[in-house]
């Protein structure tokens, strides 16, 4: 494509925000618009792995990422309820690299803006109605205002209004699970490792715990079963007297971080299956609106990394815009849909009910081969 080309991109968070940088890496003209009045986060942590780690540095945010998250290593681990260990946790590629962190989400947000220009991202704008013809592709917002570019990238999450412009959307089920999510500064639970990601496996449940900004706060998640559907919503608030009642009897560690804990929020977990398409004439899915994923393998984010790397070399390679949205569709649907399918059987592994623990056990120590291959993998060897 001409570098005279514009991108438009709706969504202003990872996924947005990274494409605009993988895209000005390509020298295109990109704006980003997002509805919230300010860019920002709602949650807590999430994961970063090698397969992602590697295309921040290729848009010069390695360094910034290893200062502002926490390296997780060898000293990760999986339990059982009561504390008696399972297996490590792999955090590294075959190679044996390591960069595997926590990462608060905020923080994840703003270093991506920052390495924007100014004036590439617009807050306040709500996409209302898509419209395009055979030169340009245009978004309008509530607001009255009116985005037009070439190509328009909806990067605009889960519950994306763009999406059904592209394909019907795919029915989201509900998993039977909820997940209580927040934090805890480190000064409250002072001898809690910063350096290690450590999960918890028990009876239709579990207790993830993993550190953020360098080990100045602790993340925790635990995972229950719910009888009732509830908002997918980051957001809702949850009651910190229920989880720790979810987890009583559990690992003393568990039970003494969650007598510290004051504020939680809760999250019902819903899965949904692949969509068949991910782009309609001059408009392309990115991210969660694209291929929204249960958290168990901790790859949304990483997931949304690769597609913003991938659509922006494709761009940048070919002539013909067509041919570049089939190719970043067929390199990134099989992909996806492979991530999306092992992390709903994680998820299962993790909770479901097993007669004989020695099982999953071997099944929990048995799935470092594949977070191998999902580290090794590097979009751009296969573009």
């Amino acid at each position: 494509m001409k570098n005279d080309f514009k991108i438009v991109i709706v969504g202003g968070g990872i996924g947005g925000l990274y494409a605009a940088n993988a895209m000005l890496t390509k020298g295109f003209d990109v704006e980003v618009h997002e509805q919230a009045p300010a860019l920002g986060e709602i949650g807590a942590g999430v994961f970063m792995t090698p397969n992602s780690v590697r295309q921040m540095q290729r848009i010069g945010l390695g360094d910034e990422v290893d200062r502002r998250g926490s390296l997780v290593g060898d000293k990760s681990h999986y339990y059982r309820h009561d504390g008696t260990p399972i297996a490590r946790v792999q955090t590294t590629d075959s190679a044996g690299w390591n960069a595997t962190y926590g990462m608060h989400r905020a923080d994840l947000v703003d270093m991506l803006a920052r390495n924007l220009p100014e004036g590439v991202v617009h807050t306040g704008h709500v996409a209302e109605r898509f419209e395009q013809d055979d030169r340009k592709a245009r978004v309008r917002f509530k607001n009255g205002e009116m985005a037009e570019g070439e190509l328009v990238i909806a990067a605009d999450g889960i519950h994306s209004a763009l999406q059904s412009y592209v394909v019907p959307p795919s029915t989201p089920v509900f998993s039977g699970s909820v997940a209580y999510r927040g934090t805890i500064p480190h000064d409250r639970v002072p001898d809690w490792p910063t350096d290690a990601w450590e999960m918890w496996l028990g009876e239709k449940k579990h207790f993830l715990v993993f550190p953020l900004r360098g080990g100045e706060i602790i993340n925790f998640v635990g995972f229950v079963p719910a009888d009732d559907e509830m908002r997918e919503s980051w957001s809702a608030p949850g009651d910190p007297d229920q989880l720790r009642a979810e987890f009583a009897g559990w690992d003393d560690r568990i039970t003494g971080l969650l007598s510290k804990v004051d504020h939680t929020l809760r999250w019902g977990l819903y899965d949904r299956e692949p969509l068949s398409k991910w782009y309609s004439g001059r408009l392309v899915l990115l991210g969660d609106a694209a291929h929204p994923m249960l958290p168990h393998l901790g790859q949304g984010a990483n997931q949304s990394i690769e597609d913003g790397i991938a659509l922006a070399k494709l761009l940048e390679e070919c002539d013909d815009l067509e041919a570049a949205l089939s190719r970043y569709q067929d390199l990134r649907l099989d992909r996806v849909a492979d991530v999306q399918s092992n992390a709903r059987k994680n998820g299962m592994r993790y909770d479901s009910h097993y007669e004989d623990l020695s099982v999953r056990d071997a099944e929990i120590s048995a799935h470092y081969e594949f977070r191998k291959s999902l580290y090794d993998y590097d979009v751009l060897q296969h573009v």
